[in-house]
């Protein structure tokens, strides 16, 4: 596994400020995220791109920033403001449901996407988690948790919600895969995977039937035909923001979090015992697994004060969700992995306003996964030392490459 280098100060205008990201390992908090948050929680980092910015590493802060309009997200994509990674190729990528919203489907997106998800009942979501570990089963050990589970689970979920055909994940993920890889690909080739993601969506929602929608997509496209609230552009790429983001986002979680419940033997046998108290379980999961291999980027909008610094309009401000749900100040012996840890007020989806719309989908669907998981596998452990299960480097949504386990 090789391990992101730093920009030397010649490669960089940033100089000698720390690179964030710290790591894009899975297994642990950066040290030096620990370390910011003790000394220093508002710092000046270099990002991959060269640009400078602010990175937040306390609750409290991070708080403030998310619901103080001083700090905005959707200016982010406007071509002169300083970018974490890649540059974003259009504003619709980084502000999708504020554009929804204006175009009147923000509405319907929120409808799939709540508490009841009608797409996605639970009898069917331990249907694939079961026919996922089965065909691990049937390969026989080790195993890999990533790929049968985590993954799996998480490409049916996004097919199905979506109305994509499943038989496509493959081809799907692996694009997805590289629009979420920070520092390889190069520009021309970022636009290149993302054209060819935009352009499958638009074709997918113009092969639909109208009035006999396949899943979230096509009722969209239905809802948006009648309007044009949106360009088609606009509507696929977000629709392809749909897929990536979610794919992307709960297979880390699902995989990063598999691995931290492997390594707490107890807890499986007490959550087995009381199922029903799996929801906690979850939102500790939620809290301490190390998820987010780069940042929440905000855009100051007006001069204002952060903590001890003087934040100027114009700077990036970058927030460290995983650093911040380890915050003492918040989180009582947060080290511990403590499944009943009530409260538990975690900021994994965001805060007040800028909170994830997919929030519901991943509490629910989790809760579902690992009960399923926990039942057909009573005798689950790491087939290898944590120490030696791998991560995919420079990934902005953390992932293991291989979860290796026996049964």
């Amino acid at each position: 596994m090789t391990t992101p280098q730093a920009p030397t100060s010649e490669e960089s205008p940033t100089g000698d400020l720390p690179h964030y990201p710290f790591s894009t390992r899975g297994d642990r908090l950066a040290p030096e995220l620990t370390e910011l948050r003790g000394r220093c929680p508002v710092a000046r980092v270099g990002t991959n791109s060269g640009d400078e910015a602010w990175l937040v590493t306390g609750y409290e802060l991070t708080q403030h920033v998310l619901r103080d309009r001083a700090f905005s997200r959707s200016v982010l994509a406007e071509a002169a403001s300083p970018a974490q990674d890649a540059p974003i190729m259009a504003p619709e990528l980084l502000d999708a449901m504020n554009h929804l919203q204006k175009a009147g489907l923000r509405d319907e997106v929120l409808k799939a996407l709540g508490r009841d998800q009608p797409a996605l009942p639970a009898g069917w979501v331990e249907d694939v988690t079961r026919e996922g570990l089965d065909a691990m089963v049937r390969e026989g050990g080790p195993g890999n948790l990533q790929h049968h589970f985590a993954e799996w689970v998480a490409a049916q979920c996004m097919c199905r919600l979506l109305g994509l055909p499943f038989e496509d994940r493959a081809w799907l993920a692996v694009r997805a895969d590289l629009d979420l890889t920070m520092v390889t690909p190069t520009h021309e080739e970022l636009a290149r995977n993302w054209e060819e993601i935009r352009v499958y969506m638009h074709d997918h929602m113009a092969t639909r039937s109208p009035g006999e929608p396949r899943g979230l997509a096509d009722r969209l496209a239905d809802l948006n035909a009648a309007h044009k609230g949106l360009t088609d552009r606009q509507l696929s790429n977000i629709v392809s923001v749909f897929f990536v983001s979610g794919y992307e986002d709960f297979a880390s979680f699902l995989g990063v979090a598999a691995f931290n419940l492997l390594q707490h033997p107890e807890v499986m046998d007490a959550v087995r015992a009381r199922p029903e108290t799996m929801p906690g379980c979850v939102e500790e999961l939620l809290r301490c697994s190390v998820v987010l291999g780069n940042a929440i980027p905000r855009f100051v909008t007006q001069d204002a004060r952060l903590g001890s610094a003087e934040v100027k309009q114009g700077e990036m401000i970058l927030l460290s969700l995983d650093a911040v749900n380890f915050d003492p100040a918040a989180f009582p012996d947060p080290d511990t992995f403590d499944p009943a840890r009530s409260p538990n007020p975690h900021l994994r989806f965001g805060y007040g306003r800028h909170h994830c719309p997919g929030a519901h989908l991943v509490r629910r669907q989790s809760d579902v996964a690992f009960r399923t998981l926990l039942d057909r596998l009573p005798e689950l452990r790491l087939a290898v030392p944590p120490a030696r299960v791998p991560w995919h480097p420079n990934r902005m949504a953390i992932m293991p490459a291989e979860i290796p386990v026996t049964w």
